[in-house]
């Protein structure tokens, strides 16, 4: 049957069961033969679909409770710690990493993969401390920085990258042992830290520049991205089950957030670069449809009114026309959206030509 023989309000995505079709089996629509087939074949398809956690109040709890001793351990790590010194530090560390890939092993072999992933990350997120703890014991933490922990998620400086290079490392050391998409979590965040604190590195005889910080978080970000694409792709045509899992998420979250602000707080006197700035936030908008992540969609659709709300304060803040013609402009992309559901699968079709197979949604 051709696309266009549909009816214009056809929904992109109908649910269909087996029942469905034996109905249409009875009703000598297709044969049993093509039944068969045809759930053959959207099986298949739907095994080598990406997986991704079901927003559920368990998941819910599992992830809240997560973060929650994450946090404990990270961002809200009190100076009463370093009261047991260094080497009393370390010895707690360790013995919250051992504990926690223990409880993670067992949680996995109990098929829990959510809580065992949540255990495994905050083993690596204890990593960047532990290496704290060695670097002060030693006497080998370099003189003229942050003197507390705390401040590894508060001040930016070079001195970091020590804790965040064998953060890297050990966070790719323990997803490919673990095999748990949310422990990409401390990995994109810790690429996100080492944007602003390479650039740190790279400004000490010229001093802070905070636009060359912009330009390296932007091309950090770019970089996150293009690895977030690669993982995704490996994703969406691995074979084993336990690698068709969404471990592109938090990549995709934290690229395009650092790719989005650097592009964001970059200054332009130029009416055409502004314009510019708007036409990459549609595409990011675009982008983010075609490949599914939202992400882009939100973060694209904040630039496009950033750049609306600059042209009514601005360029066109004594015209009368301004407000019917941005009225006009919305019930044109409203009508636009009503247009585009009508031909939504002609539509999609065409825009998965454009699309590398292994990031078609």
């Amino acid at each position: 049957m051709n696309t266009n023989d549909l009816p214009d309000s056809s929904p992109a995505t109908v649910p269909v069961q087996w029942a469905d079709l034996d109905t249409a089996v009875q009703a000598g629509i297709i044969s049993t033969a093509q039944a068969q087939q045809l759930w053959s074949r959207w099986a298949a398809a739907g095994s080598r679909a990406v997986h991704g956690p079901s927003f559920s109040f368990t998941n819910t709890l599992y992830y809240f409770g997560g973060m929650v001793a994450i946090g404990a351990m990270t961002l809200f790590m009190t100076l009463g710690w370093q009261a047991f010194g260094a080497w009393g530090l370390l010895a707690i560390c360790l013995g919250y990493l051992v504990a926690c890939l223990k409880v993670a092993d067992q949680l996995k072999a109990r098929q829990l993969p959510i809580p065992a992933g949540i255990l495994a990350t905050l083993a690596v997120c204890l990593v960047p401390l532990i290496v704290w703890c060695v670097q002060q014991g030693l006497g080998l933490w370099p003189p003229g920085g942050p003197e507390r922990y705390s401040g590894y998620h508060s001040h930016i400086n070079w001195r970091w990258m020590t804790l965040e290079f064998t953060t890297l490392a050990a966070g790719v050391v323990m997803l490919w042992r673990y095999r748990l998409p949310f422990m990409v979590m401390p990995i994109a965040v810790t690429l996100w830290y080492m944007s602003m604190d390479v650039a740190n590195a790279l400004m000490q005889r010229e001093g802070f520049d905070w636009k060359f910080t912009r330009d390296v978080s932007l091309i950090f970000g770019l970089a996150t991205c293009a690895v977030a694409v690669w993982v995704d792709v490996r994703s969406r045509r691995a074979l084993l089950a336990s690698m068709r899992q969404d471990y592109a998420f938090w990549l995709y979250l934290f690229g395009a957030i650092m790719f989005w602000f650097g592009l964001s707080m970059r200054d332009s006197s130029s009416e055409l670069n502004k314009f510019l700035y708007a036409l990459i936030n549609v595409f990011l908008v675009l982008l983010g449809a075609v490949i599914a992540r939202r992400v882009f969609t939100v973060l694209g659709a904040l630039g496009v009114a950033g750049y609306l709300g600059y042209l009514s304060h601005r360029v066109f803040q004594d015209s009368l026309m301004f407000p019917f013609v941005l009225t006009l402009l919305g019930l044109g992309v409203v009508a636009l959206g009503i247009w585009w559901q009508r031909h939504e699968v002609e539509i999609n079709q065409r825009l998965r030509a454009w699309v590398p197979a292994g990031l078609r949604a």
